[in-house]
């Protein structure tokens, strides 16, 4: 296999606890994740001279050493012995910087890719083995649908698929860094944890209601406060009929999750008359993730 083109999805947080900080300087979580059918696409192409090439629609994203895509390449070059070189041409549509895993999910593509395309004969959890090494949620990335993410993200429990809904996705004109969110994070102050058990019981027994009551991320008490446009556009999205409404990951994307289309629709479109969303989609969870 000489070219290869994958989807890359993104994700959201259903719910986001952080248990502890370690040592280290790593933040223990607890995290429901969840994919939605909103994707970056990836065009892979094997070169004969041993090189790794990277270009994007998108200008400001780095296309070396600083990005995800040519770091999971090298690592996995590097372990096999591949003398053969890759390019890679990503059409971005993901927010950046937005808590919804756009570089881990590119990352993971990679991953995905050059197994099939080098015949690695790697299996889903060698693959994982190998992905948290570029970064926390690339191994999630790669087994994608719904699932309980531990530790600091590396100890995935895959879930029943969630309830079935409609999701409105908008991101701010606004950049946020997740090491300033955890850095700024303060534990002894936060009053009130997510119930991710009971989030985990509700997706078992398929109740879209018991996902929206839990609906929490304990993240948005740093990162709402400095930015107070999530906390207008969630107010929004409540208000045209959304039955819950979070701030994903570290921010600054929202989600809001309906049970009618066409409130959603509805919603989606008052939400883009306030010029509040640089980027705004209406889309669905879905159960894939690196994706032909």
């Amino acid at each position: 296999m000489d070219k290869l083109t994958l989807k890359a999805m993104a994700k959201i947080n259903l719910g986001l606890d952080v248990v502890r900080r370690r040592e280290d300087g790593y933040h223990e979580v607890r995290m429901i994740m969840q994919t939605v059918n909103l994707y970056d696409r990836l065009t892979f192409e094997k070169k004969k001279e041993d090189v790794l090439q990277m270009e994007t629609n998108m200008k400001r994203l780095p296309t070396d050493q600083n990005n995800l895509v040519i770091r999971a390449a090298a690592l996995l070059k590097e372990e096999f012995g591949i003398r053969e070189g890759l390019a890679v041409r990503l059409e971005k549509r993901i927010p950046v910087a937005a808590g919804m895993a756009g570089g881990s999910t590119d990352a993971a593509a990679v991953f995905v890719a050059m197994n099939r395309m080098f015949a690695l004969g790697l299996d889903e959890k060698e693959l994982e083995a190998r992905a948290v090494k570029i970064g926390a949620d690339v191994p999630y990335c790669i087994r994608g649908g719904t699932a309980l993410s531990e530790g600091i993200g590396e100890k995935l429990t895959t879930l029943p698929p969630a309830p079935s809904c409609h999701v409105i996705v908008a991101k701010p004109f606004i950049h946020v860094s997740t090491k300033w969110v955890y850095q700024n994070l303060h534990l002894e102050n936060v009053k009130e944890h997510p119930d991710i058990d009971g989030m985990v019981e509700s997706i078992r027994k398929g109740e879209l209601s018991g996902v929206v009551k839990r609906l929490s991320n304990v993240l948005e008490t740093v990162t709402v406060p400095r930015n107070p446009v999530i906390a207008r556009i969630k107010e929004i999205l409540m208000k045209n009929g959304a039955l819950g409404a979070l701030m994903s990951g570290s921010g600054p994307t929202v989600f809001a999750l309906f049970d009618d289309r066409k409130q959603a629709e509805l919603a989606l479109e008052r939400l883009r008359g306030t010029k509040l969303a640089a980027q705004s989609y209406l889309t669905t969870f879905t159960d894939h993730t690196c994706v032909g």
